[in-house]
């Protein structure tokens, strides 16, 4: 635990003294609204158009910065995001478009059921931390209500697109999720909990291979495994990011799902974890499919094996949450703090390139109940 300690140590400065402080500077776009969709090794914005998950992820940031005591301008970051979603990403139908230019222009028009799930997420951070304003309540229930008429699936869940476009995905859904939970846990109402029972219902049921435990990527039109190779993908940090939210869901709406979420990050943990790193796919069998490994998926184990500690046998969560932070690490260990890497190839050599903004989001996801375990929705 002392270990632990130290790390704790070294998270928190690394994200209110350098990491949140930079990301503002920097990363807010003060011409035309908005974050930045990437910033460059030496903290300069890449001109690329600006992605609608960037918006809401930042938004989230710095809510939750905010609850974690920074005294930075942590209000004005939060809105600076989501004025900026409401004024360039909003359609005459109710949804989002996916991406605008950095002026704000329509770039990618369509809407992604993704996209939607975080848009819903920000909203939830944003209401918990500004005292609740209806406003936002207000605007997350009618998305919610759009949804439900434009791309409600007949059974459980959502479509992607009206006319449908298959295979359909689990990982907006888990998205959908963690939206969701936000709103429960903020008081937001019984709309909210209704859906996430369907949708903790429809992983239980449907999305989560009963022969592994593991939770596939794309499904048919029925909610079976789509054909083809596509159908046994496995992402193993998908599994862990499962795991966490089938637990915090049991919290929340009441409910016991520990042993789907322990065969989940098992299965993480046996098939997904190469040289210390969570890798980025495995087959269904836990074959290696790509063994490049993604910032986002180390964090998503750190997040599990932080609430599942108490609940594994004498030190191994510790050990593997120790693990992903030396890992984590690597990717922050860049010559200006605050900034990070996003992918090691599958021979372990670092990438080059600039750092996306959406990467934050799973940064602080990760740090949570390492930094704050008590108020963590763990």
């Amino acid at each position: 635990m002392n270990e632990l300690g130290q790390a704790k140590g070294w998270a928190r400065e690394w994200l209110l003294d350098a990491a949140l402080p930079l990301w503002w500077q920097s990363g807010a776009d003060r011409e035309y609204g908005g974050f930045h969709d990437r910033l460059d090794q030496q903290a300069r914005p890449v001109d690329s158009p600006k992605r609608l998950r960037v918006q809401a992820r930042q938004a989230f940031v710095y809510a939750e910065a905010g609850k974690l005591g920074w005294d930075g301008p942590w209000r004005d970051a939060v809105m600076h995001g989501l004025d900026f979603m409401q004024a360039a990403y909003a359609r005459e139908d109710g949804l989002f478009r996916s991406a605008v230019t950095r002026d704000g222009a329509p770039h990618v028009e369509t809407p992604d059921l993704y996209d939607q799930a975080f848009v819903l997420f920000g909203w939830a951070s944003a209401y918990a931390a500004l005292g609740r304003p209806a406003m936002l309540l207000e605007r997350a229930e009618a998305l919610l209500d759009t949804l439900e008429t434009l791309w409600a699936h007949l059974e459980r869940g959502f479509e992607e697109a009206n006319p449908r476009r298959l295979p359909l995905r689990s990982n907006p859904h888990m998205h959908m999720l963690e939206a969701l939970l936000a709103w429960v846990e903020a008081g937001g109402g019984p709309r909210f909990e209704r859906q996430a029972r369907a949708i903790v219902g429809l992983a239980l049921e449907r999305l989560i291979d009963p022969a592994t435990g593991a939770v596939g990527e794309y499904y048919d039109g029925d909610w079976r495994f789509a054909p083809g190779p596509d159908g046994g993908l496995r992402e193993p940090g998908h599994q862990f990011e499962w795991a966490f939210l089938l637990h915090r869901a049991g919290r929340a709406l009441g409910g016991e799902h520990r042993e789907a979420s322990e065969r989940l990050y098992r299965f993480g943990e046996r098939h997904g974890i190469h040289g210390g790193r969570a890798i980025f796919s495995v087959d269904a069998a836990g074959g290696v499919v790509d063994g490049s490994a993604r910032l986002w998926a180390q964090t998503e184990r750190l997040r599990t094996m932080l609430t599942f500690a108490d609940e594994m046998p004498a030190g191994e969560g510790e050990a593997a949450a120790l693990e992903s932070l030396a890992t984590l690490r690597r990717y922050l260990d860049v010559p200006v703090k605050g900034l990070w890497r996003d992918r090691i190839d599958a021979d372990g050599t670092l990438i080059d390139e600039p750092a996306p903004a959406s990467s934050f989001y799973h940064i602080m996801t990760g740090f949570l109940p390492l930094l704050d375990p008590v108020r963590s929705p763990a």
